[in-house]
């Protein structure tokens, strides 16, 4: 079912599509925090470790996938919006020939820098076997997630949010199956997590194709939606690139500062990974906002209707206050008892960080919540700009804070580097974004 955005009560709109997106979204977490949950309570802290270790690298090239597809569908969002079927089939077939593309030449240079990327990332010599083996099949199968993340966003472009949730509910069950059975069935360790994630959203993206397929008329195909054309491609590659950039430097950020805490012991790590996992879930409210204001803004924007924009994105950063103000309170509550849940030994040291990080980080979720509503409302106008401009700033104050800080004080500095760029990038992408809109009204738009 496709959803026409540019008619009725915004926030109704947005709500109402968001929620299917929200549950969507911590289902797709669900994937990693599951292996890790898994792995940490059937193998141990140092497999825990393992995993954790090299979590960035699986982020970044989750990110990857999810930039390219995001901006593709940004796209496709726009001719809907527009009325023009034709052209939404064609952008439609026009991502998916670039993805298969860039996925290609993703697996292979993945796989070749491998090596070099764990290096970097000061991962010890009793944690390299189990990291290497659970990111390079990750790598391996990244066209899984390629094919999944694209045919879920054409959908979320189209107004329909739900029809990949249901198939990604059902692969999340599949892979906590299916990684139990490796694991403690089949000995096949770490390595056995990896493959059970890789053939889970195999599973997501082959239900997904074939309902689109069966249930969506306007992408019926017809051969010449499949013509190459260079200049409709440097649409698609023009929104697609910068936002698989800015996914690939916020991952790089992530990466700066587990390349930090990997100095420290086995369980320092573990507790790092076990308070970021939670922190994934608590925003993906923020998130699915996020991408719900991109499909708002695209069709909206398609349609020429730019003061539904405006209203959109201010009852939207109200609505994100709430949710915001909801996440920091189950941090502090509840903290305690969502650590435990990643491993069965209580170890006093993981639990300690854990819960520091988590403490120092939670009250900055309001300047966090803020980027996501304003980076995704240009990102769905076309600017793709400003927003890979504000995520290179966080990479690099990131990156400093984290380098610097955990010179002086230790693991207490690496937590408070995300804080830092959030306020930073914060400032930056909502002053962009009220810049662009009284351009935008001086010219009459």
């Amino acid at each position: 079912m496709v959803r026409n955005m540019t008619e009725g009560n915004p926030i109704r709109l947005i709500v109402t599509f968001m929620i299917p997106l929200l549950i969507g979204n911590i289902f797709q977490q669900f994937y990693n925090i599951a292996d890790i949950i898994i792995v940490g309570r059937t193998i141990g802290v140092h497999a825990l470790a393992s995993v954790g270790a090299s979590a960035p690298l699986f982020m970044a090239l989750l990110g990857l996938t999810i930039g390219l597809a995001s901006g593709f569908s940004v796209v496709t969002g726009q001719r809907f919006g527009a009325g023009d079927e034709a052209g939404v089939r064609r952008s439609a077939a026009m991502a998916a020939m670039l993805s298969v593309i860039i996925t290609i030449i993703l697996t292979i240079l993945s796989s070749l820098c491998l090596p070099f990327l764990l290096a970097i990332m000061n991962i010890s010599d009793e944690l390299y076997n189990d990291s290497y083996h659970y990111i390079s099949i990750i790598a391996y199968g990244i066209i899984a997630m390629m094919m999944y993340n694209l045919l879920s966003c054409i959908c979320r472009a189209l107004g329909d949010s739900r029809t990949p949730l249901y198939f990604l509910i059902l692969s999340s069950i599949l892979n906590v199956f299916l990684a139990l059975l490796f694991i403690t069935q089949f000995g096949w360790g770490v390595a056995g997590s990896a493959i059970a994630l890789v053939i889970a959203q195999g599973v997501s993206a082959v239900l997904c194709f074939a309902y689109m397929a069966k249930r969506f008329p306007m992408l019926h195909f017809k051969r010449s939606d499949w013509h190459f054309d260079a200049s409709f491609a440097w649409q698609h590659l023009r929104l697609g690139l910068p936002m698989a950039a800015q996914f690939t430097i916020i991952s790089l950020g992530i990466l700066a500062i587990q390349s930090v805490c990997n100095t420290f012991g086995p369980e320092t790590i573990a507790g790092f990974v076990s308070a970021t996992r939670i922190e994934q879930l608590a925003l993906q409210p923020m998130i699915s906002f996020g991408i719900a204001m991109a499909v708002y803004a695209a069709q909206n924007y398609g349609a020429g209707k730019y003061d539904r924009i405006r209203k959109g994105v201010r009852q939207c950063s109200l609505v994100s206050f709430v949710f915001c103000a909801f996440a920091v309170a189950g941090m502090f509550f509840y903290s305690h008892e969502l650590i435990s849940v990643f491993t069965t030994d209580y170890d006093e040291l993981l639990m300690e960080q854990a819960t520091l990080y988590l403490s120092l980080s939670v009250p900055f979720y309001f300047f966090l919540g803020q980027i996501f509503v304003y980076r995704n409302a240009l990102q769905g106008m076309g600017i793709s700009s400003v927003p890979l401009i504000s995520s290179i700033l966080e990479l690099v104050l990131r990156a400093v804070s984290a380098f610097i800080l955990a010179g002086m004080w230790g693991f207490l500095g690496i937590c408070y580097a995300s804080p830092i760029c959030w306020i930073a990038a914060c400032l930056f992408t909502s002053g962009c974004y009220f810049y662009v809109q009284h351009t935008m009204k001086k010219a009459g738009r």
